[in-house]
């Protein structure tokens, strides 16, 4: 998979080089099963069409933009994200910058300049999709916006427990702790790179830590795993006090969050920790 970081400096040469493709859009972050969807969607008619399948996606976040947010919960770093998209067949993976000049294109100058030019034949992305200043596009416009050069296919909403499936409520969950839900979202656990140092693990950037608690993981690198229990504050993971440090952990470790526990006490007063059963409705 090629990996192009698109913007308007360099956007006219790489609309030179472009081949025809069908395209993804959204901003794909976590990439859930909502987002493995749209993906697949994409797939499928770029094989019958025998084109390049391409994705594009957009960072910083459109939220910090345009929403001003200075602290934004991203749920994986782009490494991790390239990583997936060419797990799933992506061809070309273009990430634009986006800026207030982004941001402010009308929604025919992004069709014509992001899509038409890049040899975008096919589009494909979720039902709430938009694009173009103030989100004036969206699935039902970008045929008449592309002068019907380009056809759509609009995914419909993916659900768990009669709700739509989103990194927002992926981000929600985590903060709340409830991480025993998320393989329901995303399709599989929920997991973080850090780098071990003793018994304290820091996150690389662009990962969202759970609610501080207890939790219990599993710990692996390339060559093994340990399932354990850590203790989460604000910016690093600790194991707990009571667990033997292994040799091996040390550098790069993946944590592989399982659930949350909860403190109980005893009629001594001691605090003890219980894993949680319950599930979020939300």
């Amino acid at each position: 998979m090629e990996t192009i970081y698109l913007n308007k400096w360099n956007l006219a040469a790489y609309q030179v080089l472009a081949s025809t493709n069908v395209m993804s859009l959204g901003c794909f972050d976590g990439l859930h099963r909502g987002h493995v969807k749209v993906i697949q969607s994409a797939l499928q008619e770029a094989r019958e069409r025998r084109v390049t399948l391409s994705v594009m996606s957009f960072y910083p976040h459109p939220k910090t933009v345009i929403g001003g947010k200075t602290c934004f919960h991203y749920l994986m770093p782009q490494s991790e994200k390239e990583k997936r998209l060419r797990e799933l067949g992506v061809d070309i993976f273009y990430l634009v910058e986006f800026d207030k000049d982004f941001a402010g294109l009308s929604p025919q100058a992004f069709v014509q300049e992001y899509l038409i030019k890049l040899g975008v034949i096919h589009a494909v992305a979720g039902y709430d999709f938009s694009y173009g200043s103030r989100g004036a596009g969206n699935m039902k416009t970008l045929k008449q916006d592309s002068d019907d050069r380009i056809d759509v296919t609009t995914v419909g909403k993916v659900e768990y427990n009669g709700e739509k499936i989103s990194s927002t409520r992926i981000r929600q969950q985590l903060l709340e702790g409830n991480v025993e839900v998320l393989s329901n979202l995303i399709g599989h656990p929920y997991e973080i790179k850090c780098v071990c140092t003793g018994s304290i693990f820091t996150p690389y950037s662009n990962y969202t830590l759970p609610a501080p608690g207890r939790y219990e993981v599993t710990l692996k690198n390339k060559r093994n795993s340990i399932r354990t229990e850590v203790d989460v504050n604000e910016y690093c993971v600790m194991l707990t006090s009571k667990k033997q440090i292994p040799s091996w952990l040390e550098g790069s470790i993946t944590i592989v969050w399982i659930r949350q526990m909860r403190a109980e006490s005893d009629q001594t007063g001691e605090l003890f920790y219980e894993f949680t059963t319950k599930e979020s409705s939300a």
